[in-house]
């Protein structure tokens, strides 16, 4: 599985971005996710989603701000963010389980995007 993350890009506090994962390889069967790595900060669990789309999951400062999405058909998963703040600012990967079991923590995920930079102004 290859993935491409793209989307990033420098917003304004109270904007909106969307992120853009696109997967080379299959994805049946396969959990998604996004992760965020700010300056001088560990990698970070943002979402994740399940195979069939219909399980999703937000660390908890993202709730109500972030969704996340997938299109089988293109392998692609979208993350939507609204309502974004300067800490929001870092870069963001997306990364694959081979696996359909839902997991938050880096190493448990073995394939990793390059990551696209969100940069959010004051």
């Amino acid at each position: 599985v290859q993935l491409q993350a793209s989307g990033g890009g420098f917003v304004q506090a109270g904007g909106s971005l969307r992120l853009s994962c696109a997967s080379s390889g299959r994805t049946f069967g396969v959990y998604m996710g996004w992760f965020r790595q700010a300056p001088g900060k560990e990698r970070e669990f943002v979402a994740g989603i399940g195979w069939s789309g219909g399980s999703t999951y937000f660390a908890d400062s993202m709730k109500g701000r972030f969704t996340i999405s997938r299109d089988n058909a293109k392998n692609t998963v979208y993350l939507q963010m609204n309502s974004l703040k300067p800490e929001d600012t870092a870069v963001y990967f997306c990364a694959a389980r081979t696996s359909i079991v839902a997991r938050t923590k880096p190493e448990d995920f073995g394939y990793w995007g390059q990551g696209t930079l969100v940069t959010v102004s004051s």
